[in-house]
């Protein structure tokens, strides 16, 4: 192994790519409870566990089944 090495040419991140992008999400309180207990269950930050299971269903292509329901009228 030398002494010193020569970093002046070096570029930063040059071999990294950033995976993940910070957004902001507005969730309801009871996921968040979830999945905060299931993240103490499985010592996964519930951060975490929330991208695997968005990754899950973007990978399966599952789709949301929404039933809008009349009210009132």
């Amino acid at each position: 192994m030398r002494k010193e090495y020569d970093f002046s040419k070096g570029k930063r991140g040059a071999y990294n790519r950033k995976t993940k992008r910070q957004v902001t999400i507005n969730l309801d309180e009871s996921t968040i409870a979830y999945f905060k207990d299931l993240a103490d269950e499985t010592g996964i930050s519930y951060q975490n566990l929330i991208n695997l299971y968005l990754r899950d269903c973007a990978a399966e292509e599952k789709k949301p089944s929404i039933n809008w329901q009349k009210t009132g009228t």
